[in-house]
């Protein structure tokens, strides 16, 4: 089984000048449209859509401004291109059951799609399994919350 390497970025200098390749603008900030070549460099044999890559720049970028700085960068470089595949699907996965594209997964919601996909559940069941992974108490389940519940052994959905 043959993988492409990733390079490896053993200080910050050698991590700038890669950086900076990726920069076109040179504005010191990877854009969406930057970031397609990034994942192709990675080794990601996908070709991503525009909205599939807002989704992985909306996960890699942690200051939520809209770009990926140096930092983040630094952080993409140690994941690895499977991670971004597993990062789109869990988003996919999320976006299944925001039915209005709030960011935000309402009980409603998630008994509507339960019932599309077969699962009979009451409204009440839903409330709880919400209830049960709502960290912040809005009575909803927003992408950090999900993401946490995903990555637990015990999947409430």
């Amino acid at each position: 089984m043959s993988t492409t390497p990733k390079p490896s970025l053993v200080d910050n200098d050698e991590l700038q000048k890669v950086f900076n390749q990726f920069d076109a603008n040179k504005d010191g900030k990877i854009s969406v449209t930057e970031l397609r070549e990034v994942l192709k460099t990675m080794g990601s044999s996908s070709s991503y859509s525009e909205d599939e890559l807002k989704r992985v720049l909306e996960d890699i970028d942690t200051d939520k401004d809209g770009f990926i700085d140096l930092s983040e960068f630094s952080a993409l470089c140690r994941s690895s291109s499977d991670e971004v595949t597993a990062a789109l699907e869990l988003r996919d996965a999320f976006d299944l059951y925001d039915q209005d594209k709030n960011g935000l997964i309402s009980t409603k919601e998630l008994h509507l799609v339960l019932n599309r996909l077969g699962m009979k559940c009451s409204v009440d069941d839903c409330g709880r399994m919400i209830k049960s992974v709502d960290s912040d108490g809005d009575g909803n389940v927003n992408f950090e919350e999900f993401k946490k519940m995903m990555s637990n052994d015990d999947k409430s959905f």
